[in-house]
């Protein structure tokens, strides 16, 4: 998957993209990682009873020139897609990921379109 201005996760009707003040230091904060290819990933269970519990999962990277990203919720190998807005935990995870999301907004690291 290419790098994209905008994404929007499966289920999801708000579609996100960069904050035009985006820092290498926010990423650094709220935990992102340089991959072996130098983009900066993120990964976090959405399972609200244990962080630990990696289940379901929002994938975040972005691009090492910080000119786009790749967002997706998945299953714990990350292999494939998954829509946590269907299922029996999908309040609880909703808003797991929304919890992430304000984060990343709140650091001006995402914005919704």
């Amino acid at each position: 998957m290419l790098f994209e201005k905008q994404m929007q996760v499966d289920g999801d009707t708000e579609t996100y993209e960069l904050h035009p003040n985006i820092k290498l230091y926010a990423l650094k904060d709220v935990g992102f990682q340089v991959s072996n290819a130098g983009n900066y990933t993120l990964e976090r269970s959405v399972d609200p009873t244990s962080p630990y519990n990696k289940n379901q999962m929002l994938k975040v990277t972005v691009a090492k020139d910080l000119s786009g990203f790749k967002m997706a919720t998945t299953n714990a190998s990350g292999n494939r897609r998954i829509n946590i807005f269907k299922g029996p935990h999908a309040t609880e995870n909703v808003e797991q990921y929304h919890f992430i999301l304000q984060n990343l907004m709140d650091r001006e690291i995402l914005q919704k379109k």
